[in-house]
This record gives C-alpha cells, structure tokens and sequence, in this order.
C-alpha cells in the first residue's frame, strides 16, 4: 500500500475512546446539532451476572451526577446487551428506579412513562438501546419498537436517574458512567 492510502486508510478508521467488556465507544456522538462527549462507561451487575454496559454521553462532561441531572443539556445513554432481556425484565428495573427517585414528581410523570416502557421490545445478546434527551424535545428510545418522544425536562430527569440518581439501579454502573473505575 502507498504511504499516502496508508495514511488516508488510518483517518478513515472509526476512532475508539473506551472499551468495556468488548464494548468499544467513540469519544463523541452527535445527537440533534448538538455533539456530545464520552463521560463514562459503567457495566451493570445483577447478582453474578453481567446485563449490559451503559456508556453516558453529554454535552459538557461530568463527574457530578446532581450537576448532570441539574443542567439542561442533551444527554445520550448507549446501553449494549451483555444478554438477552426480554421487555419485562427492562421495564421493571425502569419502573423501579423511577419510583426510588422520583419520589412525589411520579404521579405526573407515569403516563408518560407507560408510553415510554411500551416502546421497550425483548432485546438480545449484542443489541444496543439508545436513549437520549435533546432540550426542548423530549427523550426517545431507539432499539425499541416504533417512536416516542416523553416530553419534558421531568420525564429525563427522572430516567437518567435510573443510573445516575441518588439511588441508582446499581453504584458501580453509575460511579463507571461518571468516569470512575
């Protein structure tokens, strides 16, 4: 090969920022106009076993979970299947932390919530769930079935607290996704 194809060849190549469990991410995204940057890449535990690996991506990066949900900036959350879940098993653990940190905001926020888990299909070893927040929009889920956008800062304040609340699905998945080890 010729040094400039070489050189070409070289930029061409997707450009990996973190790896976990076999799961490699790019530094950045675009979501909307908008370019986010790698903050973190945690791996979800369940008892002994290994669910997925969520790798949060936002505007201005942080290690400060209250200053995330604080702010309104676009936020992206990739959560690559480590196994298969069926629709249920997602639902529930979003239920879940839902209700641990939303406390007295959940009655206005649970309609909104049954069109959003209604969304959520089986997904298997090797999918990727995308959920991500644009200000002034809404959230969506992609690798879901069909589209819907939960309108509101509420409605993504309370879903990325699933991870990054005060009382999260699981503290090693948040303390990863917050750039910790």
């Amino acid at each position: 090969m010729k040094p400039l194809l070489l050189v070409a060849a070289l930029f061409a190549a997707p450009v990996f920022a973190a790896e976990l469990e076999g799961v490699k991410v790019p530094d950045t995204v675009t979501v909307g106009d908008k370019t986010l940057k790698l903050n973190g890449q945690g791996l979800r535990m369940k008892f002994v076993f290994k669910v997925y690996v969520a790798t949060l991506y936002l505007e201005q990066p942080s290690s400060n979970s209250a200053d995330i949900i604080k702010t309104d900036q676009a936020r992206r959350v990739e959560m690559a299947m480590l196994r298969d879940l069926d629709k249920k098993q997602i639902n529930d653990a979003i239920k879940e932390g839902f209700e641990k940190n939303s406390g007295p905001s959940m009655p206005a926020l649970q309609e909104r919530l049954n069109k959003f888990t209604e969304k959520v299909t089986d997904v298997k070893k090797g999918a990727t769930l995308i959920i991500q927040y644009v200000p002034g929009k809404g959230t969506s889920i992609e690798g879901g079935k069909d589209s819907y956008v939960a309108e509101g800062k509420d409605f993504a304040d309370a879903l990325f607290s699933v991870w990054l609340g005060a009382k999260p699905v699981d503290d090693g998945l948040k303390k990863g996704m917050l750039g910790g080890k």
